[in-house]
């Protein structure tokens, strides 16, 4: 018999919903899952799946997360992720812009969304047309379709998805990176990393045309093999219509590009992709380095398929069998209703020219290519053979461009803004930027940019005083902080450097020697986040190149866990930095005084701070008042108009001669006796 999840005591305020315990219960269910698809249990599957698509957590936490996939962010080009925070909604887990569909809702009262909670059904088997809005692609004139459900859709979509990707995740390709929880763009370049490091290759590098748009429904279906209230269900989503303006066109194909379950469903239809080509060069005659015919296994080995999202790479050492790769995977992405993007695709070397085509490629904002080496400084393979070439991975020339020009782009717009606001917005940018390459060969680039940034700053100055000497502009715009004398401040915020953040990672010698930064660590290959080990992903969590430096920190000081629930982070929680004792509250920004929850959790806290900021502003106005009162009794007293008599304050007034003027008696101390000021007796 299966014990229901339902709290016991009715919830009638969203604040009542234990999330502690709701994570725990999803989790547990989606472990689950993903235990018993390893095993190819279909039928536990099936009935852990049911099981949660009822559970009242899995829906809260749907909600909670509704919203997410509508996030125009979200599905910006990676290299153009914009590291500037945006403002978030409310207790609901949405990064991205305010998005809404053809229902018009954007976000929900924390009323709303316990009657969603409360009123959603699983599987309706229908769906509402999606809206389509049109967002520019970085860094070109072309634009990219948006498909944005309802609310409610994107809470369905969502519960969906916490079934539906557990199964998955056990059985997708150790070798595809793009849009799956625990991977990055990082992982997909290490891998091109461990299969040139140690040879020279040809390289296939191509891109899917439109992935998302041209999906062939039936093959989707088919292939996705689940229950059949599911499977309508997903219909569903995908014969909804687009609603562009007043106009509904009807959806034959792909999936939209801004649900929550789209990227599962891409990956789903693009899933065997490297399979196909392993069992392939299977049969095909290769010989080793010692000239003998390779094993099945070894010719396996011998081509590597790396793919992130719809952009993907074969290396292999025989240019032959590039060629033929190609025409293999466009067989084989024909059933899917894909295909390759010709002007993307191309031929090359990873150490050598390949008749016009210069060596290496780009990949995800990385220019990977092979240099040549003397002698004296040619390292050696694994076999100890000697290797006259070097592998260096950095930025490539359009990321670097594209960053500039946004760096200028902020200077120009920021002319006769305060230089406080100027140097919040240019940080902002560049740690998201350095962050995301640091991991690479990029000191040279990361000194040029500083560089050129340096000048345009010099030029802001002169335009803002074309008057004025640079005695009056160097030390109003620039400080001295040690052997630095062009540190650009204001005295409260300085600006950062890219090096800033690759010269953190970099180790020191005993002799005083750097060495080169770490590596980043690839992520194994049959790992997955439902697996359990959450002490491992939590650790890799916080060395995660996307994470801020300080959230980085305050990961590895909390253990990976949540400091109110004690629940570990995962890769899709939205973590917020919380003040232990809050600013309003006396509390400064310390690291001990800082600490990572969910956002949820922080919701929780903030109103608990409410009651200790308001005591805390009650203190300190009785404090201001004491200390006025006691500063008044002070002046008094130097001015004489207090005594101390047997160790009581006696008052005995002012004396000022043109007014009654009071005089202290010894005997009757009690009180005090007037004398006119005129003469008398």
């Amino acid at each position: 018999m299966i014990k229901s999840n339902r709290p016991k005591s009715r919830i009638e305020y969203w604040h009542q919903i234990p999330w502690k315990r709701a994570e725990k219960v999803v989790f547990s269910l989606q472990k689950r899952i993903y235990q018993a698809s390893l095993r190819d249990d279909v039928k536990v599957v099936r009935r852990l799946q049911k099981l949660l698509l009822r559970s009242f957590f899995a829906k809260a936490i749907a909600v909670r997360r509704a919203g997410m996939g509508a996030s125009i962010q979200s599905y910006q080009c990676w290299p153009q992720i914009d590291p500037i925070n945006k403002a978030p909604i409310p207790a609901q887990d949405n990064q991205g812009k305010k998005t809404a569909g053809i229902d018009g809702v954007k976000s929900l009262t924390p009323k709303q969304r316990l009657e969603l909670i409360n009123s959603l059904v699983p599987l309706t088997g229908k769906s509402d047309p999606v809206r389509r809005v049109w967002i520019p692609k970085p860094g070109k004139d072309e634009k990219r379709p948006l498909g944005i459900p309802t609310m409610e859709d994107r809470a369905r979509q969502c519960l969906a998805k916490l079934a539906l990707e557990p199964e998955w995740e056990a059985r997708f390709e150790p070798n595809s990176y793009g849009f799956r929880p625990g991977r990055s763009c990082h992982d997909a370049i290490e891998a091109i990393f461990i299969a040139l490091c140690q040879k020279t290759a040809y390289i296939l590098d191509a891109d899917i045309a439109k992935w998302f748009d041209r999906i062939n429904h039936q093959y989707l279906l088919n292939k996705l093999n689940t229950f059949p209230a599911m499977r309508r269900q997903v219909k569903a989503w995908l014969k909804a219509g687009i609603l562009e303006g007043k106009k509904l066109f009807p959806s034959e194909n792909g999936t939209p590009q801004g649900g929550v379950i789209s990227p599962l469903l891409a990956n789903i239809a693009l899933h065997g992709l490297e399979t196909h080509i392993k069992e392939w060069v299977k049969g095909k005659r290769i010989k080793g380095a010692t000239g003998r015919r390779l094993g099945g296994v070894n010719k396996a080995r011998s081509i590597s398929v790396i793919r992130y999202a719809d952009d993907f790479v074969i290396i292999h050492k025989d240019l032959e069998i590039i060629k033929e790769a190609k025409e293999v995977t466009q067989e084989w992405l024909k059933q899917v209703g894909l295909e390759i993007k010709p002007e993307k695709t191309r031929f090359c070397h990873s150490l050598n020219r390949l008749e016009n085509e210069k060596p290496g490629f780009n990949f995800l904002g990385f220019n990977v290519r092979q240099y040549p080496t003397g002698k004296h400084h040619a390292n050696k393979t694994s076999n100890r053979e000697i290797k006259p070439y070097t592998l260096h991975i950095k930025p490539s020339k359009e990321a670097i461009d594209r960053h500039y020009r946004c760096l200028a782009d902020i200077v120009d717009k920021h002319k006769a803004a305060p230089q406080k606001a100027l140097i919040a917005k240019l940080n902002s940018v560049i740690r998201g930027w350095s962050n995301y390459y640091r991991y690479s060969v990029a000191s040279e680039i990361f000194s040029k940019i500083d560089h050129l940034l340096h000048y345009k700053l010099i030029k802001w100055a002169d335009k803002r005083h074309p008057n004025k000497t640079w005695k009056f502009k160097k030390p109003k715009y620039w400080r001295t902080k040690g052997s630095n004398n062009w540190l650009f401040s204001d005295g409260t915020i300085e600006l950062i450097k890219h090096k800033q953040n690759y010269d953190e990672t970099e180790k020191v010698t005993k002799k005083g020697h750097k060495k080169q930064p770490p590596k980043y660590v690839k992520v194994k290959d049959v790992k997955s986040p439902f697996d359990g080990e959450t002490i491992y992903w939590s650790s890799r969590l916080g060395k995660n190149p996307n994470i801020p430096t300080g959230k980085s920190k305050l990961l590895k000081y909390q253990k990976g866990k949540c400091s109110y629930c004690g629940l570990y982070f995962k890769e899709e929680d939205i973590m917020e930095t919380d003040h232990i004792i809050p600013s309003k509250a006396g509390g400064n920004n310390s690291y001990k005084n800082l600490q990572l929850l969910h956002r949820h959790c922080h919701d929780k806290k903030t109103a608990t701070d409410l009651k200790l900021i308001a005591q805390y502003q009650q203190q300190k106005e009785l404090t201001k008042r004491m200390k006025t009162m006691f500063n008044k009794f002070d002046k008094q007293f130097l001015q004489g108009q207090w005594v101390w008599v047997d160790d009581i304050p006696v008052w005995i007034g002012t004396n000022d001669n043109s007014h009654a003027s009071e005089e202290r008696y010894e005997v009757k101390v009690s009180r005090t006796v007037l004398k006119t000021s005129g003469s008398g007796d």
